[in-house]
């Protein structure tokens, strides 16, 4: 799952290298204004695995498109009875340091949003508001018939009484909530239809192959027009739908940092790159801050 084309480009091409030093990012943040846009790196400390971090999904997972999905229905068995029991774990992930971090800057007035490439809903259980989930929730199903909303949760409870048993052992669960399953292992799994029209329910997600909605897109770029530097946090920024946001900001002469392991498509643009793992970099960043970091979170209601 998941959006816009990939861009040409091998890790470490023409970027300039990472640092340890967080200071960029302590000074930026000690401003305020910051807008943070957040990858799937984020979560990897709550048990979800990065697309293209060492040991990604891509290399071993291809995610369905849009095409496939609406085209062919043995591709809708194969995408709900994969996503069906990848939700069973992706769904009772718990954010981590890094959500609570973000949080936490966001409750003490130092964010001036939160933008998040990810599907997982980690930020809101984490405490953050108002943030814009750009591909999307997997918390949340739509018709493509009627376009009726309604929650995953309801969902899965009809899927789990429509399929008593289903107990397959899946090799692992992707970043989009997808568990590796073979066509076997699907092959007699019942998908069920809207509630309310019979028509075809689909996650309200952006599977690659489909655009991110056009509103959605500018109200990110509202958003980086408002702020007063932008922050990634655990993004490759190898596809085009957050880069853009990032060229926006560089563009506009306003400070671009990145947190990342490993090199991105961003690089260029930012002053700095930090290459430490999300949960510390953040905690040693709101320390120095002086801005408290809760231990834990209560277990989502998603």
């Amino acid at each position: 799952m998941r959006m816009r084309p990939t861009l040409s480009w091998t890790p470490g091409e023409d970027q300039p290298p990472g640092t340890t030093d967080p200071a960029p990012v302590v000074d930026a943040l000690g401003s305020g204004g910051v807008l943070v846009l957040s990858g799937a790196g984020i979560s990897t400390e709550s048990g979800i695995p990065d697309y293209r971090g060492e040991g990604g999904s891509l290399s071993r997972h291809t995610p369905m498109t849009y095409q496939d999905f609406t085209a062919s229905a043995r591709a809708r068995r194969r995408y709900w009875a994969r996503s069906h029991l990848g939700w069973r774990t992706f769904g009772r992930a718990l954010p981590n340091a890094g959500h609570r971090a973000v949080a936490a800057f966001g409750q003490h007035g130092l964010l001036s949003g939160v933008i998040t490439q990810n599907v997982d809903g980690l930020h809101q259980a984490a405490g953050s508001e108002d943030v814009v989930e750009l591909h999307g929730s997997l918390a949340r199903v739509v018709c493509l018939s009627c376009g009726a909303y309604s929650p995953r949760r309801e969902l899965a409870r009809r899927l789990e009484e429509a399929n008593a048993g289903f107990e397959p052992v899946a090799a692992t669960v992707n970043p989009d909530g997808d568990a590796d399953l073979t066509d076997e292992q699907a092959r007699d799994f019942h998908v069920l239809p809207c509630g309310s029209c019979g028509g075809i329910l689909k996650p309200d997600v952006v599977f690659f192959g489909e655009n991110v909605p056009p509103r959605r897109v500018e109200h990110c770029r509202d958003l980086v027009r408002e702020a007063t530097s932008v922050l990634v946090l655990g993004s490759s920024l190898t596809v085009m739908s957050g880069l853009r946001f990032v060229r926006q900001a560089a563009d506009a002469g306003k400070p671009v940092l990145i947190v990342n392991r490993d090199p991105t498509r961003g690089d260029r643009y930012a002053r700095t790159r930090v290459a430490l793992p999300l949960g510390t970099a953040l905690t040693t960043i709101a320390r120095r801050l002086g801005v408290p970091v809760e231990s834990h979170t209560p277990p989502p209601t998603r």
